[in-house]
């Protein structure tokens, strides 16, 4: 893979993260997209930011982004992007947020980039080239016991009474060490992939929400499928990825 590829996302990630630190506090309008999925104006100067520098750089490359109206190009690469994965979390000053850019080439996920501001931490993985941490290899946890795993999950804005993932969460609350609910799919997946998570699963997500983390994991020697096992793409709206070694174990707990 062209290595500008990995360069552009990684300046952007860069920039619209310092953007988005400094920004802390001064959200400035909040618009809802549902009851309680909000955007801010953050999210949206940062997102311009980004899709800003990708068409400077490849101007045929098409673009699906979470606050934007996709950009079809004439080229086979599609960046997906979340320029605020976590926004609820940055309205109310809640330090768990980032930024999250995959690249997709002929419909396969190759190149993720995911960065946290606050802590300055820079996750990237390439396609065949493993997985980073501020240029430090990284890979996932070797707990194989499920009663011992440290898991993590999160919850659609569209949730109801009839949400399955409560039932699944009370499951595997139970049968672990324990589970938290951050708030941002992206940061739980690179966590996943560093080893500070031994598993995490979610429902009704977008492709900008997992393209880049489910890559990072795999890249990290992870397991990345959908609840049952099967293979599994961004496009799809559910998500198991572990270190592998508990991974049907969850799996199991999830199908029931």
């Amino acid at each position: 893979m062209e290595n500008r590829f990995k360069s552009v996302a990684v300046a952007a990630a860069l920039k619209s993260g310092l953007f988005i630190k400094n920004s802390v506090g001064k959200s400035g309008k909040i618009s809802h997209k549902g009851r309680d999925n909000i955007v801010t104006e953050i999210d949206k100067a940062a997102e311009r930011m980004i899709i800003g520098a990708i068409v400077k750089a490849f101007p045929d490359h098409s673009i699906l982004s979470e606050e934007s109206r996709p950009i079809v190009g004439r080229s086979p690469y599609k960046w997906i992007i979340d320029p605020l994965d976590g926004t609820t979390n940055f309205a109310h000053q809640f330090p768990f947020f980032c930024v999250s850019i995959a690249l997709e080439a002929d419909g396969h996920v190759v190149l993720g980039v995911v960065y946290d501001p606050l802590r300055d931490e820079l996750f990237y993985g390439e396609s065949g080239k493993g997985a980073y941490l501020n240029n430090r290899k990284i890979s996932v946890s070797k707990t194989d016991c499920l009663s011992e795993s440290f898991l993590a999950t999160g919850f659609s804005y569209g949730r109801t009474r009839k949400d399955r993932n409560v039932k699944h969460f009370k499951t595997l609350l139970m049968r672990s060490m324990a589970v938290r609910r951050a708030g941002s799919a992206a940061l739980d997946l690179c966590y996943v992939a560093c080893g500070r998570f031994d598993g995490f699963w979610e429902m009704y997500l977008h492709p900008w929400d997992s393209a880049a983390g489910a890559l990072i994991v795999k890249e990290a020697k992870g397991t990345v499928t959908r609840f049952d096992g099967t293979p599994y793409l961004p496009y799809h709206k559910d998500i198991l990825a572990t270190n592998g070694f508990i991974h049907q174990k969850i799996s199991a707990a999830l199908k029931k």
